[in-house]
């Protein structure tokens, strides 16, 4: 009824990268495809969506592929001028860089690792909130859980619509698997709540404390 601490085993600890910024997968991936400067990676990650995956603002892009190329995994290709725009730097994949990318792309998509969601740390303490107030709180989550579900999906339908190939979605698929198990494991949560035994254990160990 209060904080349980359980150790798990069987996670891989997950391996040391000289750039650890998951933007700089990303960075990584793009320029596989072709030499770019910050600025175009920047716009491909917005026309891609994948901004949705990679947290980043214009500094910290750039702070990556300057990360990057310290590391040896890009290096400058070239320096663009023109009359219509600023000097543009544009950066090349180097064979090291090409291995970092495989590699951690693989280790992430085989090897389960330990993440701490705020959701989680919430979870943990939970049972110091009066179990209505609780209750109420997972309402409000569940509907906004809904709200999200319903637009991912018809983002997931109209690009799908306009003949966007499944892979470069599935992204947004496992947000909404996710998200249905969330709003399976919330519902159920609600249910164990309003139990009347536990409400009347909670009252007995917290209802002099509040």
């Amino acid at each position: 009824m209060w904080i349980v601490d359980i150790n798990y085993e069987g996670i891989s600890m997950e391996k040391r990268r000289k750039v650890a910024n998951p933007l700089a997968l990303a960075v990584l991936a793009f320029l596989l495809m072709e030499p770019m400067h910050p600025y175009e990676l920047g716009r491909r990650l917005q026309e891609t969506d994948k901004d949705r995956s990679f947290k980043y603002n214009r500094g910290s892009l750039y702070m990556v592929v300057k990360q990057l190329a310290k590391a040896g995994f890009i290096v400058e290709q070239e320096t663009v001028r023109d009359t219509e725009r600023p000097e543009r730097t544009l950066y090349a994949l180097t064979a090291e860089g090409r291995r970092e990318l495989y590699d951690w792309l693989r280790e992430l998509v085989a090897t389960p690792h330990e993440e701490y969601p705020h959701f989680g740390v919430a979870l943990s303490l939970l049972s110091v909130l009066d179990p209505a107030e609780a209750t109420e709180l997972l309402r409000r989550r569940s509907e906004a859980l809904a709200e999200e579900r319903r637009g991912i999906r018809e983002a997931v339908q109209g690009a799908a619509d306009a003949g966007v190939t499944w892979v470069f979605l599935v992204e947004e698929e496992y947000r909404l698997a996710v998200l249905d198990a969330e709003l399976g494991f919330v519902t159920r949560l609600i249910e164990s709540l309003s139990d009347p035994d536990y409400a009347r254990t909670w009252h007995e160990m917290f209802g002099s404390r509040q």
